[in-house]
């Protein structure tokens, strides 16, 4: 078996590959879950037609190479689509965590990434639904009647429209994890096992009113939610960031897969930069992205966004004629590369 011929072969069992671009005209055949993973939710759900150019501020919108990629990383994607697993994405800020969903959603055709971003405050109920109630009531209120249709004033969040019984799956970021209370990835453990959950205002109403439409998370998106309780056809692809900042329960650890992004390659900064800008012709991009490599050595790393930063600013200094690699630049420069942590070592 030729080199080639060996790649391929390995490559048969892959349906992402990591490259950032569209799969083409054909529709994406994604694997049959494990059976144990099979949730028989009723619908589909419509898919939203766009992400309102989400994908494309974090990917790029003029990305004609395909992207070098990781061979763990394309592995660990794709045995999570297989075992509908969640994916635990660690690294340091700026490795490309976050972007790895748009690349999968991206690339596999699966519509707009429900995105969830985590802080001290969220709670497992943030993600699933949120029922106004008081909303609810006051409009009532001012019009001298009876209370508004209910499912007008409850919004299925993130993860609990990434539960509905979509066609395809859907690609949900449950982003930097780590910033959460303690008890939230443990809460999430039922969600991802049941791969269901009950909105009890919905259940209540069940007798009287067996389906109700809500709003979701989705850009002017509705679903019809029957007798309170939502169950998906496919489980969706979750990847959950972190940065590294806590350590996760073992319970929620053993339900997910574990992927450690590596610092991008001067190739993979060189698609990043085309990808976002195309033409640069007038910068020595080569030099720019040596540079900053580095400088992200010396200071123990620095985000990939940080030398887009740069070449924006180069490519404008030179629009206007005032672009020369002389002192003022380099300070610019320094200034829009600072440290990500407030110990610089030098």
């Amino acid at each position: 078996m030729t080199g080639a011929e060996s790649e391929n072969h390995e490559r048969d069992w892959q349906v992402y590959r990591g490259t950032g671009l569209p799969a083409g005209t054909g529709e994406v055949s994604l694997p049959d879950p494990p059976p144990w993973r099979e949730f028989g939710g009723e619908g589909p759900v419509t898919l939203p037609p766009d992400d309102g150019g989400d994908g494309q501020r974090r990917i790029g919108r003029l990305r004609s190479q395909a992207r070098v990629s990781d061979r763990q990383e394309v592995a660990m994607v794709n045995a999570a689509i297989y075992l509908r697993r969640p994916l635990l994405v660690t690294g340091r800020p700026g490795t490309g965590k976050s972007s790895l969903a748009y690349l999968v959603a991206t690339e596999l055709g699966l519509g707009p990434v429900l995105k969830w971003p985590i802080s001290s405050r969220s709670v497992l109920k943030d993600g699933l639904y949120l029922y106004d109630a008081i909303g609810r009531v006051q409009a009532a209120g001012e019009h001298h009647a009876e209370p508004a249709d209910i499912g007008d004033y409850i919004r299925v969040g993130p993860l609990g429209t990434a539960l509905l019984p979509f066609e395809k799956p859907r690609v949900l970021l449950i982003d930097e994890l780590d910033k959460s209370d303690i008890d939230l990835p443990n809460d999430l453990l039922n969600v991802f096992e049941d791969g269901e959950y009950e909105i009890p205002e919905l259940v209540r109403l069940a007798k009287l009113r067996s389906e109700v439409t809500v709003l979701t998370h989705d850009r002017g998106g509705t679903a019809v939610v029957k007798d309170g309780r939502v169950r998906p056809r496919a489980f969706p692809i979750v990847i959950i960031t972190s940065n590294g900042e806590r350590d996760f329960p073992p319970a929620f650890l053993r339900r997910c897969l574990k992927l450690e992004m590596r610092p991008p390659t001067f190739e993979q900064l060189g698609l990043m930069v085309a990808a976002q800008f195309g033409d640069t012709d007038g910068l020595d991009i080569r030099l720019l992205i040596e540079q900053f490599l580095e400088r992200s050595e010396r200071v123990g790393g620095l985000a990939a966004d940080q030398l887009l930063n740069a070449v924006h600013m180069a490519a404008e200094l030179a629009t206007s004629g005032a672009y020369q690699r002389d002192g003022d630049w380099t300070e610019l420069l320094e200034a829009i590369w600072h440290p990500l942590s407030s110990l610089e070592s030098e």
